[in-house]
């Protein structure tokens, strides 16, 4: 048995619980000072599979206002039936609580061609990025727009993995021919 004397073990603790305190403040100091940019919302209606409408209850006046899902190109409402899939997906993943928590990039809000504003955001529910999976399920294109591109490999990857095993709009017995934007574009 080691050579230790009542003080010394009292010295020895105090030195252990010392560094301890020590190391635990230094992982604290090195978490991000980042402010979180997650806001939590009710969903009220799901508009389209790209589009939500949702209850910011952040104020002191709630306000509803419409939300983009960033990174993602649903098919339009024409696009029929995949359409109409993305968005009853998109209504199944929000699920019955209906709360869900939006992530902003760069650029979080557009202005609309008729000049209302459309919020961008990446949309999460049990720490499930939504936006993410859309895409890997074949229900909408993976589609990043400078200067939103924070989920742009994460949402290229799934848009690959979706393609290779023909989910969704990559179903080879039935595809969806056209890209949302080549369609409105023929139309």
């Amino acid at each position: 048995m080691p050579y230790c004397c009542w003080k010394n073990q009292t010295v020895c603790r105090n030195l252990m619980l010392c560094s301890v305190v020590c190391g635990l403040l230094l992982l604290l100091g090195c978490q991000s000072s980042l402010p979180q940019t997650r806001q939590q919302v009710r969903v009220v209606k799901v508009v389209s599979g790209q589009t939500l409408e949702v209850l910011d209850m952040s104020g002191s006046n709630p306000i509803t206002e419409r939300v983009r899902l960033l990174g993602i190109e649903a098919p339009t409402g024409d696009q029929e039936p995949w359409s109409t899939q993305a968005t009853d997906r998109l209504e199944s993943l929000i699920g019955t609580n209906r709360t869900v928590w939006l992530e902003a990039d760069v650029q979080a809000v557009r202005e609309t061609s008729n000049g209302s504003k459309l919020r961008l955001a990446y949309v999460w529910r049990d720490n499930q990025l939504l936006n993410e999976s859309l895409v890997a399920e074949g229900y909408v294109l993976g589609r990043s727009s400078s200067p939103n591109t924070k989920y742009e490999k994460r949402l290229t990857y799934a848009q690959e993995k979706a393609r290779l095993t023909g989910r969704g709009i990559w179903n080879p017995s039935y595809p969806m021919a056209q890209s949302p934007e080549e369609f409105r574009r023929l139309k």
